[in-house]
């Protein structure tokens, strides 16, 4: 009888060491990605984006708070939030807090689904056969957190409101000039308010969104952005080693859920994001990051 109860008590636990570890170390091991990027005419000096995403704040997170605020170190020229920065309607606090002297620099910013409707239970595994897309249909038609004084307050510090939106900054030494939509995965993107070849007289172009979906990146692209920005996917969350995601959530391909990459004529960087829903709250195989993307002159 102990010999047939071995094998199961040992799966069980194996089970329970692993979500511990996917729930506690892994979910708070917090790390920075650095890439360069080869987007910048001759001759123009370096610029520094840190691109933010997938946050998932509720007001408890201390250890993300502490981590996001301790990036201005890194002394960024740009930030650039691209979403589901909330996950509680008392959240939009806890992130000023955590973005901090950030705040002082120039931003941009997108809404991702999460940052309008708060996290339900759903079952995690259903993720591998379909999308999240259609759990935001007639029962969750009105959002119920507080999005909008979350933009605000963003606005208010001096950051860019991209959403279905053209914008133009100084950054450093550069022109950039910005095009983003609101969030594909609640249909919400109107790439068509956007629409048109990019400026010519700025030195960069900047495709910023929350979900990578291919319908628009394949826009975004025609239209001459060189660097597209975008979340959603948290870098699949649960993976697998020597496989990787089992997920991407939209219509990305599986290599491409996180990193930078090319899409047809531009760049295209995925984040993996900060945090995870606090209805799943465990990461595996993909540890939570930030990314700090350098552009430099092409070659």
């Amino acid at each position: 009888m102990r010999k047939s109860y071995a094998v199961p008590l040992g799966l069980l636990g194996a089970g329970a060491a692993t979500f511990g570890y996917a729930s506690v170390i892994e979910r708070n091991w917090f790390r920075l990605r650095r890439f360069d990027v080869p987007v910048l005419p001759p001759g123009r000096p370096p610029v520094k984006i840190l691109h933010l995403s997938d946050a998932h704040l509720t007001p408890g997170r201390s250890r993300l708070i502490h981590w996001v605020r301790s990036l201005d170190a890194l002394e960024p020229d740009l930030v650039v939030n691209t979403g589901d920065s909330l996950s509680h309607r008392d959240a939009i606090g806890p992130f000023l807090d955590a973005l901090g002297p950030l705040l002082d620099r120039p931003g941009v910013f997108v809404y991702g689904s999460n940052d309008l409707f708060s996290p339900v239970l759903k079952n995690p595994l259903r993720y591998i056969w379909r999308t999240s897309k259609s759990d935001y249909g007639r029962s969750r038609r009105e959002p119920d957190l507080p999005y909008r004084e979350f933009g605000s307050a963003l606005q208010a510090a001096g950051w860019l409101d991209l959403n279905n939106r053209i914008g133009r900054l100084k950054v450093g030494e550069l022109d950039v000039e910005f095009g983003g939509i609101d969030d594909s995965h609640i249909d919400r993107d109107q790439y068509d308010r956007i629409a048109g070849p990019v400026d010519p007289q700025a030195d960069v172009h900047l495709g910023v969104m929350h979900s990578p979906e291919p319908r628009n990146l394949d826009r975004f692209t025609a239209d001459g952005y060189d660097l597209l920005l975008a979340g959603h996917t948290h870098g699949g969350q649960v993976c697998v080693p020597f496989y990787g995601a089992l997920a991407t959530n939209c219509g990305i391909d599986r290599p491409r859920v996180k990193g930078l990459h090319k899409h047809q004529g531009s760049w295209l960087h995925v984040s993996a994001g900060l945090g995870t829903s606090p209805k799943a709250p465990m990461r595996f195989c993909c540890p939570p990051e930030a990314s700090l993307l350098t552009l430099v002159p092409r070659k």
